[in-house]
């Protein structure tokens, strides 16, 4: 594998003249110089397909075209399109999920204002493309948690924090006097996620082992 990429990266390269001498430029070696900005490339394009077309059918050209890299960059940092794929829900799709609610919900005292602010937010947000789409954790789910076991514990264990964050928020609001103590935190946490995004959630939320609250 190691000669393959060594190959690859050595055919995607130019030429300049310099003082009449030619000089070769191994483009996708130079890529490989900065390799924070080449994963950040490679997984924004990763997303970016995946989302439009689905992980089966998203194109590893494609991904790689409208990243600007080569594929011995992208075996460099991703052994294959699975490893790549787990990689974009891990880490963007997740830092999405945390960035909107489990960090807000874990630093709010009243969690019903907070929900509300997410909700109405999230709401603003929404442009035509992202209608059409959908979201793209669900639409993960919907396609791959039943096809590949990696791509099912992930999810599972993303929807597991993302609930957990709004019942604990919950539990926290009851300690404080801000939510009414009949309110069950589990069933209403699972409740508000499926209401705002899809019945898809169910099967990960319904049949898991959910903690005690």
């Amino acid at each position: 594998m190691e000669d393959v990429k060594t190959a690859e990266a050595i055919a995607d390269c130019r030429f300049e003249l310099d003082n009449g001498r030619r000089r070769y430029i191994l483009v996708g070696m130079a890529r490989m110089r900065d390799p924070e900005h080449t994963r950040k490339a490679l997984l924004e394009a990763a997303f970016a397909e995946m989302r439009r077309r689905g992980f089966q059918a998203a194109g590893l050209s494609d991904i790689l075209a409208a990243a600007g890299m080569t594929k011995g960059a992208l075996y460099h940092h991703f052994a294959d399109k699975h490893a790549l794929g787990y990689a974009v829900l891990e880490e963007l799709i997740a830092e999405h999920v945390r960035d909107e609610w489990v960090t807000p919900l874990a630093e709010c005292h009243d969690p019903i204002d907070r929900l509300a602010e997410i909700i109405n937010r999230t709401a603003a947000a929404l442009d035509d493309e992202d209608i059409a789409l959908g979201d793209p954790l669900h639409g993960l789910a919907a396609e791959m948690a039943p096809l590949d076991e990696g791509f099912r514990t992930r999810i599972n264990d993303l929807y597991m924090e993302w609930y957990q964050a709004i019942a604990m928020a919950l539990v926290r609001g009851q300690a404080a006097g801000r939510v009414r103590p009949e309110v069950e935190p589990a069933s209403t946490a699972i409740f508000r996620i499926v209401a705002c995004f899809s019945p898809i959630v169910l099967p990960y939320l319904s049949s898991a082992n959910l903690p005690a609250m």
